[in-house]
């Protein structure tokens, strides 16, 4: 088993009559970054919190790189996490907060001042924590989580405080540390950054598992079939010259096709002589596979 796989098996946990999670098994690869995604309820972050034993599960196991979190010798080395903004004595410097975690973990001082330049903060390192924004808090719970150069990065909901910089600046960093062989697991509501940003995702609903895989094989799965914008003076004619299309109006008076790829729709029109304005496959986008595929399946709690 490698050293930075997280593996879930038939993870359960009941709080009197709510099951949040409910017999989740998946498993998360190093060198990858992958969205944990669901509805609010689906028991994300419950999870999350049982892989890093700070919940115990009512079944099932959670380990990583085949121990459970709590017996890693060195968890601090082995594993970086972030499940809330980050807290801090609100009269204690960016810098002092992460001296003292290096100092708890018998870290050298200087990894404070390197985690801080590897998240945009050392200009504010001497600022008291009190006058951080939420965004500056968010960077600084990255700055501890990679304090002791973990193989595992477990962040849930990192991007809440930043602006769109800090957003671009966040995928930037979180895809260089999976590059660099790390792995990084990342709960978000933000779907269309997931998309920009994972390469696997892991969607749950009701605390059930609901799909797992690459996001190109999620958005082409079965159901998510990619349609086809077309513009044309003629619509009836290259309706009629269409074999096995489903054609329906669009908005602005385009045409959405489905059932025939692009190159051929274009190939109908040349040998029907009708003129295009217009031609653009639409593929279905991980917000839309993502609402097709918890549809009735989120939990109301």
């Amino acid at each position: 088993m490698s050293e930075g796989q997280i593996v879930v098996s038939g993870l359960t946990k009941q709080y009197n009559n709510v099951k949040a999670v409910d017999n989740l098994s998946f498993t998360i690869e190093p060198g990858r970054v992958t969205g944990f995604l669901g509805p609010n309820g689906a028991g994300k972050t419950t999870t999350l919190r049982m892989v890093l034993n700070l919940v115990t599960p009512t079944a099932g196991t959670a380990t990583i790189g085949g121990q459970r979190y709590a017996d890693l010798p060195k968890p601090l080395h082995s594993v970086g996490a972030v499940l809330e903004a980050s807290s801090a004595h609100k009269a204690r410097t960016g810098i002092n907060h992460l001296k003292v975690i290096c100092a708890a973990a018998g870290l050298p001082y200087s990894r404070a001042d390197e985690v801080l330049a590897q998240v945009g903060l050392t200009p504010a390192a001497k600022r008291k924590f009190k006058g951080y924004s939420l965004g500056m808090r968010q960077r600084l719970g990255i700055a501890a989580a990679l304090l002791g150069d973990p193989k595992v990065l477990i962040l849930d909901e990192p991007a809440n405080g930043l602006d769109p910089e800090g957003i671009r600046w966040m995928r930037d960093l979180l895809k260089a540390l999976a590059e660099a062989g790390r792995t990084v697991l990342v709960s978000s509501h933000l779907l269309s950054e997931m998309e920009l940003l994972a390469d696997d995702v892991v969607i749950i609903a009701a605390g059930r598992l609901i799909a797992q895989g690459p996001v190109d094989t999620i958005l082409n799965g079965k159901g998510t079939a990619a349609s086809v914008r077309v513009r044309t003076p003629d619509a009836a004619k290259l309706t009629a010259a269409l074999t096995g299309a489903t054609v329906q109006p669009g908005a602005d008076g385009a045409l959405i096709i489905t059932g025939v790829e692009a190159p051929a729709i274009g190939a109908a029109a040349l040998r029907a002589g009708v003129e295009l304005h217009e031609l653009f496959t639409e593929k279905p986008d991980l917000e839309q596979v993502f609402l097709e595929l918890t549809a009735g399946k989120a939990a109301i709690r």
